[in-house]
């Protein structure tokens, strides 16, 4: 399986150095919204891992409904972009992390949600182990653990520069080795994709934006 990932620099990517101009194109302003109908429906609970939390659309949310939310990232530019913003909009309860989500320590038990914003597919493969088994020692018993990901074909096959994506059954092996799977389901990630990009669905949401072909996971933890 090839590796698209590898040698990915994502703070280089948060400073502006992309193919898709200042914003990286899942930057959108607002939480995915495959995972703002979750929150709607009353399916997240505090305390909440926001894993690779970019930007932090998706924490900030959290925080100003009154979540208690930790925002975890690799890049120091993101990190600095998202702490910015809490103190901005003058939102308390939420704290952002520089740290590497493949191996990071220090919140043993205690998440009652982790939430994953296109994560899965932004890591190498061989960090997608460490990844999942790290944030199932973050979490607390009983735990939901909610993964948005690209699915495979949902970037044309000779692109040089995509995501690592995954086929339903690849992400059911990885994470059923920590987690109680629930539900592997079709979803929707959107992207601020060129118009001139080609993809292979053309679909487009209300606001102009590229409508990928995703998974969205549900799984808990037992306890």
């Amino acid at each position: 399986m090839a590796d698209h990932l590898q040698d990915m620099d994502w703070d280089g990517t948060y400073r502006g150095d992309t193919p898709y101009g200042a914003e990286p194109p899942w930057n959108i302003g607002e939480p995915q919204p495959e995972l703002a109908a979750l929150i709607d429906a009353g399916r997240v609970r505090s305390e909440v891992l926001d894993a690779g939390c970019g930007h932090a659309e998706l924490s900030l949310t959290l925080a100003a409904q009154g979540y208690t939310v930790t925002g975890i990232d690799l890049s120091p530019t993101a990190i600095a972009a998202a702490t910015a913003a809490a103190r901005d909009r003058e939102l308390s309860g939420v704290e952002f992390v520089a740290d590497d989500i493949t191996t990071f320590e220090g919140f043993d038990g205690r998440f009652s949600t982790v939430m994953d914003s296109t994560l899965f597919h932004s890591l190498p493969i061989d960090g997608r182990d460490g990844y999942v088994q790290a944030v199932h020692r973050a979490a607390a018993p009983g735990a939901s653990y909610f993964i948005l990901v690209f699915a495979k074909g949902a970037f044309p096959p000779d692109l040089e520069q995509k995501p690592n994506e995954v086929t339903e059954d690849e992400l059911r092996d990885v994470v059923g080795r920590y987690w109680e799977i629930d539900e592997v389901r079709p979803a929707f990630i959107h992207a601020n994709m060129p118009a001139e990009m080609p993809l292979p669905s053309d679909a487009r949401d209300d606001k102009g934006r590229a409508k990928m072909s995703g998974l969205l996971l549900t799984a808990h933890k037992s306890g």
